[in-house]
C-alpha cells in the first residue's frame, strides 16, 4: 500500500515544485487505446507508423496528459485536488521506452483556493515533450491517504 500526503492551499508557495516519472511501456499504449477508444494506427501498428513523419510508433498525446493528472493528483497539491483547466502543447513525440518526467511548478495562488501550475513533461534526454499550464482548486486541509491498489489487468 502506498501512502500519499497532500499540500493544502495555505501551505502552497509560488515556486514550489514536484515531479512524477514513468517509463512508457507497450502495455501502457495498449491499455490507453483500450480505455480511450483511440486506436489510431500510429500508436498500434508498426508498419503503418513507419510510413508517417514519426517513422515509428508513438504514444498517444493524451497519455502525457494523463501523467500530468497523476502528478497533480498524487504529488502536488495531491489528494483532494480538483482540476479546473489544462492547456497543453505537444512539442515532441513520445516513443515507447521513453521515460517521462512531469515537472510541476506553482505559478500563482488565486482567490477561492485556485492555483495556477506549470505542467511540463520531459523525456529521458531532458527534451520538453509537452508544455502546459493547469488551474486547479487546491485542498483546503492536509491529509494522508492510502492509494487504492488496482487488480491485475490483462489485455485481450
Amino acid at each position: 500500500m502506498t501512502e500519499v500526503s497532500n499540500t493544502p492551499y495555505e501551505e502552497l508557495q509560488v515556486g514550489q515544485t514536484a515531479q512524477f516519472s514513468k517509463t512508457v511501456e507497450e502495455r501502457d499504449i495498449q491499455l490507453f487505446a483500450a480505455m480511450s477508444g483511440d486506436h489510431n494506427p500510429v500508436h498500434l501498428d508498426a508498419a503503418y507508423a513507419a510510413t508517417t513523419l514519426f517513422r515509428e510508433r508513438i504514444a498517444h498525446g493524451m497519455f502525457s496528459g494523463a501523467l500530468i493528472s497523476a502528478a497533480v493528483a498524487c504529488e502536488l497539491p495531491g489528494p483532494g485536488t480538483i482540476y479546473v483547466n489544462q492547456q497543453m502543447s505537444f512539442e515532441k513525440p513520445v516513443k515507447i521506452g521513453d521515460t517521462l518526467t512531469v515537472r510541476l511548478e506553482i505559478l500563482e495562488k488565486l482567490p477561492k483556493f485556485r492555483v495556477r501550475i506549470a505542467t511540463r513533461v520531459f523525456n529521458q534526454r531532458d527534451e520538453l515533450v509537452v508544455d502546459g499550464e493547469a488551474q486547479i482548486i487546491a485542498p483546503r486541509k492536509g491529509q494522508t491517504l492510502t492509494l487504492t491498489e488496482l487488480p491485475p489487468i490483462s489485455i485481450g
